[in-house]
């Protein structure tokens, strides 16, 4: 997806790894088939008064067909807070390595806000407000969820050997974060950043933790085949909705709607047609749709696990004619970045697989992206697909590649697949047809 965040076909006899041959078009794609007090100072053993401020029953609710209202589910989220798919034993060795990578990387420990890298640990989702909640991974010693005690009920049983420490208002629950050298997660918001600054020196956790989800487990990588089938059969019913004189946001209302049938949440829509596919970070708007528009659509979802799908195609109102001379340098472009994708090739290599066939074309300056991003349980992480990144590819890597061609007044094209490492290549984990359709 190149619309929140920053991939059209392959050539005939493209090798892109072993394992089963998927036929797609003129290529031959493989697929792989209690609550603990603490007392004095800066937490506070009862709740004085009681009272929680968030005001959950108040809020106005979720927008209708994009999800849950984040304080809902900040509320009702514990309680499926564990993954099924993933046993106690994977998450304590998650928590162990990430010990063991701070006390290599002479960090005293990290601390991760709610998101993704403190999901990915633990299992444990939920949304935050101002009040400060975290994870604390020391180096060595006790791992502790920190939470603001208005949140009591809603906290799972210790697990995984994480200590629960709850603080109330007007105590300082930062007591709790050890002081040095300490990794700081991409979800932490400033203001309690700022608050941590004294007496610690805080860095980036990211690449710390970047060293254990850069490469998927056997199940993550399940998650996202499954990911990719959802989102296969969503493009599947996309022609139909194609049709000339609705318009992108009656289009976009649609897929919604079918992205919900098939997975937990939708985390995107893009429908860029006419001049409106030469910006990659199109959404929708009312414009209407005519006959033979070329329409990027770029889609994903979330699945209960939470790992994403992410997959664009591009499609001609009414069908096809002729195909563009761009749109087959496209299809090109991304079947050479597909074909170099395998262990040791760097990260930039596959971007410059795709950019030198566009370039070639004469399309260069209308590639105006990076190829690709790393996906997971975040919709963008390591790798980037982008120059520059020397980042060498190791098997369990999971990336989109999406390059595209971006005409500015005229039209756009995109073609999206998430691909997975293998010991020899690489698995397509979307499988829709790239030609124009």
């Amino acid at each position: 997806m190149v619309g929140f965040h920053d991939g059209a076909g392959e050539p005939e006899n493209a090798d892109v790894g072993g394992g089963e041959v998927y036929p797609a078009g003129n290529f031959t794609i493989p697929v792989v088939a209690e609550d603990e007090h603490v007392t004095g100072g800066a937490v506070a053993e009862e709740v004085a008064g009681g009272q929680d401020e968030v005001g959950v029953d108040e809020y106005a609710g979720a927008v209708a067909g994009w999800g849950v209202d984040p304080y809902q589910r900040r509320q009702h989220s514990y309680d499926n807070a564990m993954s099924d798919s993933v046993s106690v034993l994977t998450y304590s060795g998650r928590l162990r390595r990430a010990q063991e990578l701070c006390s290599r990387r002479g960090l005293a420990g990290l601390v991760l806000g709610p998101g993704e890298q403190l999901a990915y640990l633990t299992g444990l989702r939920f949304d935050t407000h101002e009040r400060f909640s975290a994870l604390v991974v020391p180096a060595v010693g006790e791992i502790r969820l920190v939470l603001p005690v208005v949140d009591r009920d809603v906290t799972p049983e210790e697990r995984l050997g994480i200590k629960v420490k709850t603080w109330v208002d007007g105590s300082s629950p930062y007591d709790l974060v050890p002081t040095g050298r300490i990794g700081v997660g991409a979800e932490l918001v400033a203001s309690h950043v700022l608050r941590l600054m004294p007496g610690r020196e805080l860095v980036s956790a990211t690449e710390v933790l970047a060293e254990l989800f850069v490469s998927k487990e056997k199940l993550e990588l399940e998650e996202l085949r499954r990911a990719g089938k959802a989102i296969d059969r969503v493009h599947a019913q996309v022609p139909q909705l194609l049709r000339p004189g609705r318009t992108e946001r009656e289009v976009a209302a649609d897929l919604s709607r079918l992205i919900l049938e098939e997975h937990e949440k939708v985390d995107f829509v893009i429908v860029g047609s006419g001049p409106n596919g030469a910006n990659p970070h199109h959404e929708f708007s009312d414009r209407i749709l005519g006959l033979g528009d070329m329409v990027v659509v770029d889609i994903g979802g979330s699945l209960q696990s939470g790992y994403h799908s992410d997959c664009t195609r591009t499609y001609v109102v009414g069908g096809p004619g002729a195909v563009p001379r761009m749109y087959q340098v496209l299809y090109d472009a991304q079947a050479a970045a597909v074909r170099t994708v395998r262990p040791g090739v760097t990260a930039e290599s596959v971007d410059a697989a795709a950019r030198e066939v566009i370039s070639a074309a004469g399309f260069g300056e209308f590639f105006i992206h990076r190829t690709g991003h790393g996906i997971g349980l975040s919709l963008h992480e390591e790798p980037f697909i982008v120059a520059g990144n020397t980042m060498e590819l190791l098997p369990g890597m999971a990336f989109s590649v999406e390059p595209g061609i971006y005409i500015p007044g005229e039209c756009g094209a995109r073609i999206e697949d998430i691909v997975a490492v293998t010991e020899d290549g690489c698995e397509l984990m979307n499988n829709r047809p790239r030609e124009l359709l």
